[in-house]
């Protein structure tokens, strides 16, 4: 996965004017089936997003895996988390993501900052994010495997390239900064802060952080 990361990032990012061929996202419209298959673990691949605050947490993230679980109700989503940030392992079990029927969209609060994201078509195993943060665009892409295939990483890419984002404003995680999942043993170095520096989805690379 990692030299097909290589190749991606080593294409340039057309900037600025839509290439003719570019396909719009679409997004997906909720129904009885969307949220049981959102169920599960992802790992965070790569985002981008011309928010500054959220670029600056899109550096420091090396590697971000999550899973969503069901809520309460089902305008709901519990999501568990375990990222590296820099050089330190953070475990998160205690965000909510709301899920929006009539508008198809999913929304974090945390701190009072509200991240809102749209689920974009694509394969079953990608999970691609449109985030919309202070009328700042973002884009990220997630897989059930971090094993993701050279077409799916050159669409994607193809995607950012059409949204406009430059290679400065796109960040990938790296399999080898994998952190030990909560029932391993943690070595040295890996801990849990009380206060992570990256809440969660929408706010989080994955659904996106801010």
């Amino acid at each position: 996965m990692l030299a097909s990361l290589a190749l991606l990032v080593g294409l340039p990012l057309a900037l600025a004017a839509e290439h003719p061929s570019c396909a719009p996202l679409v997004p997906v419209t909720f129904d009885n089936t969307t949220i049981p298959g959102l169920l599960g673990k992802w790992v965070y691949i790569t985002g981008a997003s011309k928010y500054p605050p959220h670029l600056a947490e899109l550096k420091v993230v090396k590697y971000a895996v999550f899973s969503f679980f069901p809520g309460s109700h089902e305008d709901e989503l519990n999501v568990t988390e375990t990222m590296r940030v820099n050089e330190t392992c953070v475990v998160r079990n205690t965000s909510k993501i709301q899920v929006f029927w009539h508008n198809s969209t999913l929304v974090h609060v945390d701190d009072q900052v509200v991240s809102r994201a749209e689920l974009i078509q694509s394969d079953k195993d990608l999970l691609i994010l449109k985030h919309f943060n202070a009328n700042f665009p973002g884009l990220s892409l997630s897989a059930r495997t971090p094993n993701v295939s050279k077409e799916h990483l050159e669409e994607f890419n193809a995607h950012l390239r059409c949204q406009g984002f430059t290679e400065e404003e796109v960040f990938f995680t790296s399999e080898k900064d994998a952190c030990p999942l909560p029932w391993e043993k943690t070595g040295e170095g890996d801990e849990e802060p009380q206060d992570p520096l990256l809440p969660a989805l929408p706010r989080m690379p994955h659904l996106q952080t801010h």
